[in-house]
């Protein structure tokens, strides 16, 4: 992925968060529902709507949008305006619109938090996700982790699309050393040899999206995670933790380079497109700049899954979501421009390139657009095996549901740091362990209280 936003605002983000955090768990109230039928009086009335979301990896994605909504606006009588800030500032913008009570009537989540962190700020979209469901299909079990609230048994959130991590790896390269790199196991081994040769392997351990989907994916699929299947118990400290937090010191001793330390989301994009790197764990917005900046580099770099670890083969997909607000002015208006945005799925898909992948089952029916045959890849059919995403992703707080408490692990970077200081051998990997699980367990902790 590409990263928005430096150090300073991370730190301001993640500050924030935590200044925040116990006043947005403390409101209560309920939310209203959506059984009324949409009239054009209330647009009358209203006039407006106002949409946040990240300024997404893929431009033209931004500009289908901006012109998607206002184009439906025109057709409604709403004066619509979309606003894009970069991912990581996020959560602070949401913080500041809560301890507010006012701000933007749509809010666009992506990463961790949003659905669940604000779950209490949410107005309730049940009567429209059940809407959607019989008109697309159903909301993908990923979906349901992303904005079903299992506490209240409402849909807190429109499940708006996940973002894939396959592998982008050098063909060529790796054709060299006669190997596919398929298992996590590959990468470490094949990754060795060519750091010999000048091409390592590349990862981030450093405060970024990226790195909290790229372990949470080692993790599970060698059978450890941060939590059980209640999403209730803290399950951390196991062996099979300890073998991947091993693990990754190793392949970062063996097959990586230091700079990993210092990425933000956008380093891995810069080091695969420099030529160096021969293997990253990313979305395929990596493959889609190189092949406007070095065409020729694009035709040798291949599109595979995960990679499998010794259980199974599992990624931690990065979520999207849409919240309405309780406070928000024109509930009616947004709930209305979520209809004719997931009727009109398949055109969004298409604006991604591919990279938005859907969360209801028939909005975008395979062979999907592009994935099954993208003549600006070669060959076509290079990005079909993304066609499988659904299969071997899953979002945060797998095998339990997502929680609060998994979305706050996420957004203070607990497992990425937890490998870096084994990585770099500021603690033993059992140390590592030790602290990664003391500080999930706070956090767990605290809103075990609160529910």
């Amino acid at each position: 992925m590409e990263c928005g936003g430096n150090k300073q605002n991370r730190s301001v983000t993640r500050r924030h968060f935590l200044k925040t955090s116990g006043l947005v768990a403390g409101v209560a109230g309920l939310a209203p529902t959506l059984s009324a039928p949409f009239v054009s009086t209330a647009l009358a009335e209203t006039k407006t709507l106002k949409i946040l979301q990240w300024s997404h990896f893929i431009p033209e994605y931004d500009k289908w949008i901006d012109g998607f909504a206002k184009d439906w606006g025109k057709k409604n009588g709403v004066a619509v305006s979309v606003d894009h800030i970069p991912h990581l500032e996020l959560p602070a913008r949401a913080a500041a619109e809560v301890a507010a009570g006012a701000g933007h009537d749509l809010f666009g989540f992506n990463g961790s938090g949003g659905p669940h962190l604000y779950a209490k700020h949410a107005y309730d979209m049940t009567s429209l996700i059940q809407e959607l469901e019989a008109k697309h299909g159903k909301v993908l079990p990923m979906g349901r982790q992303i904005a079903w609230n299992e506490d209240s048994k409402t849909w807190s959130a429109f499940p708006d699309y996940f973002i894939d991590f396959p592998g982008l790896y050098r063909k060529d390269l790796w054709d060299e050393i006669g190997m596919t790199p398929d298992t996590w196991e590959d990468i470490r081994v094949g990754g060795a040899k060519l750091k010999q040769k000048g091409y390592p392997v590349g990862i981030a351990l450093s405060h970024c999206v990226d790195p909290n989907n790229s372990y949470r994916s080692m993790l599970w699929s060698h059978g450890a995670s941060d939590c059980d299947e209640t999403g209730k118990r803290v399950m951390l400290d196991s062996k099979e933790t300890l073998e991947v937090v091993k693990f990754v010191r190793a392949l970062y001793k063996e097959a990586m380079d230091p700079e990993v330390l210092s990425w933000d989301d956008a380093g891995n994009n810069r080091f695969l497109a420099s030529g160096r790197g021969s293997w990253i764990h990313n979305p395929i917005s990596a493959y889609r700049s190189i092949q406007k900046s070095n065409p020729q580099l694009a035709d040798k770099i291949q599109v595979w899954k995960t990679p499998a670890g010794t259980v199974r083969r599992l990624a931690a997909g990065a979520p999207n979501s849409y919240i309405i607000w309780k406070f928000a002015r024109n509930k009616e208006t947004a709930v209305e421009f979520l209809k004719h945005y997931a009727d009109n799925y398949a055109e969004a898909f298409k604006a991604s390139t591919g990279y938005d992948h859907p969360l209801f089952a028939n909005l975008v029916p395979k062979p999907m657009p592009i994935l099954s045959n993208d003549p600006s890849s070669h060959p076509p059919d290079k990005l079909k095996v993304l066609e499988t995403a659904d299969e071997w992703c899953v979002v945060f707080g797998y095998p339990g549901p997502s929680t609060p408490a998994a979305d706050e692990v996420a957004d203070n970077f607990i497992i990425p740091d937890m490998m870096a200081n084994a990585a770099t051998d500021k603690m033993t990997p059992e140390d590592a362990v030790k602290w990664g699980t003391k500080e999930i367990k706070l956090i767990y902790s605290k809103w075990a209280t609160r529910s």
